[in-house]
This record gives structure tokens, sequence and C-alpha cells, in this order.
């Protein structure tokens, strides 16, 4: 079995440094794609209550016959619940969903700031949600610097993770540098950039040399600069290949030509302006 390795967060709680991303995967066919991934070696999932398959997640967690203690498992409240009785509330509907009496990590999925509850109510009642016991660490998700000083000045928790959008053409090394010199651990989503990283010549090229797949270098470029990544696929081969990525290193000068395609180009919304609550 391939050995993933783990980053401890700020608690000391272990997090592996690979997990599986079920975003956009359907309700219906997430028990079946986490069983695969479970099969495969994952042993993080990565959900949301907005994402609506909590409850696939945890089917598949029961069925696969691995200890629970043994399986990482995130979760994000949902935009809808940031005031402190729902968000309460909404972590209880995920214990539920979920069928577990502890989650491992749960994190507020973005700021929001142009709604009418300020995200430091939300992020008091995470901090009611860690105390209580039934959520091992608590984060965010999408914050900026700016974002996360009002949690240090207003709050007695830093957050453990805080969740951004990071791929070779948006490198947030600023925020990144922020996380690292406050103990937080930044993790990647959109880790291809949904696709449109992998066919650029810088990529391939390295690809082509190394025998290896676009995906596993850029996804591999991601856990030498020490950042959590889940990538997420709904087909065998391709769970397969994305956790083959440890037998394989990137030099210096490979590092370096990934990290210079940054452009600044998001994939997502902008987290300074993005307001969705669903409807």
């Amino acid at each position: 079995m391939t050995h993933v390795p783990t980053i401890a967060l700020n608690n000391g709680v272990e997090i592996p440094q690979l997990g599986f991303g079920v975003y956009q995967v359907p309700p219906e066919d997430t028990a079946d794609v986490v069983g695969t991934a479970l099969e495969v070696g994952y042993r993080h999932i990565d959900t949301a209550q907005m994402y609506g398959n909590e409850k696939g997640v945890g089917e598949a967690v029961a069925k696969s016959g691995i200890d629970r203690s043994e399986i990482f498992v995130t979760s994000k409240l949902n935009n809808g619940f940031h005031r402190r009785d729902d968000a309460l509330r909404a972590f209880d509907g995920t214990l539920e969903a979920l069928g577990f009496e502890q989650l491992d990590l749960f994190l507020i999925h973005w700021p929001l700031p142009g709604i009418d509850v300020d995200y430091v109510e939300t992020w008091k009642a995470m901090e009611e949600i860690y105390a209580s016991g039934r959520c091992r660490a608590i984060g965010v998700s999408n914050f900026n610097p700016h974002h996360l000083r009002r949690l240090f000045a207003e709050s007695g928790t830093r957050p453990a993770v805080n969740q951004i959008e990071v791929h070779p053409y948006l490198a947030q090394d600023d925020v990144r540098a922020f996380d690292a010199d406050h103990e937080i651990v930044t993790e990647a989503w959109s880790p291809i950039a949904q696709g449109k990283v992998l066919g650029d010549p810088a990529i391939t090229a390295i690809a082509e040399r190394l025998g290896r797949t676009p995906a596993q270098v850029v996804l591999r470029w991601h856990v030498q600069r020490g950042d959590v990544v889940f990538p997420k696929s709904v087909t065998r081969e391709r769970i397969e290949q994305n956790f083959a990525l440890f037998d394989f290193e990137l030099g210096t000068e490979d590092m370096a030509a990934i990290t210079g395609l940054d452009r600044g180009e998001r994939t997502g919304p902008d987290p300074d302006s993005f307001n969705y609550i669903p409807g």
C-alpha cells in the first residue's frame, strides 16, 4: 500500500496530504465513487453540505470495512447557514448525513463578506462545535489574509486549515505564505484548474520526459510545495493515476517552471466579492 504523508495541523491532528474530492459527484454515484477511492488507498475524503453528497460519503466509509479512525473526512458549512444557531443545526445535519459521531474537519465554505451575517459570528459558532468534541479540527475555505486577521483579532481559535483555489495558473503564493506564517495548513481546490493547465507545453514536456501524466506532474507540484491536495474523478483509472504521486519527484527546475506559469487566473469566484447563498 502506498504511504501518503500526513501534515500536522496546529492542534496536533494529522491530515493526509493527498485526499479525494467529491465536488460535482452526483449524490446517487457518490457511494460507489468514494468506495473505489478507498479501495485504491485514499484515506482522506473532502465533501461539503452544498455538494449534496455527504450521505454517499458516509455510506462508502461504512461499507469499506476500514476502521473509521483511519479515514479523514472533511465537510463545509452551507453558505445559507452562517448565523450561529443555523450553523450549529447544520453541523448536526452533517453528522447525521454521514452517520458519524465525530467529524475530522469542518470548514466555513466562504467568507461571504457582503451578506448580513458577519463571518466572525460564524467562526464563533465553529469554535462551539470544536469545543463540543464532535469535530477534531475547524478551519476556513476561500479566506484571504484580511479575513483571517479579523478572526485572529476577534476570536480565540486559529483556523487549522485554509482551503483555497490553487493551481499553476493561480499559485497563490501570498496567501500560502500568510497561512504558513500563522501555522495554518493550505489546501488546494481546483488543483488542475478544471483541466485547463493539462495542455500547457511546460507541463506536457515535463510529463513526457518523466513518463507521467500531466495531472500527475501538477499534483506532484502541489505535494512538493507542501499543500494538501484532493483531485477528483469518477473513473477508476484516473483515481488510480492521481494516487500514484509518491514514487517520483520533480526537480528544482521543473518546480520553478510550473510555478512560473502563475498568471493570477481563477477558475472560481473571487472571495472578496462572492456572496452566493443557495435558494
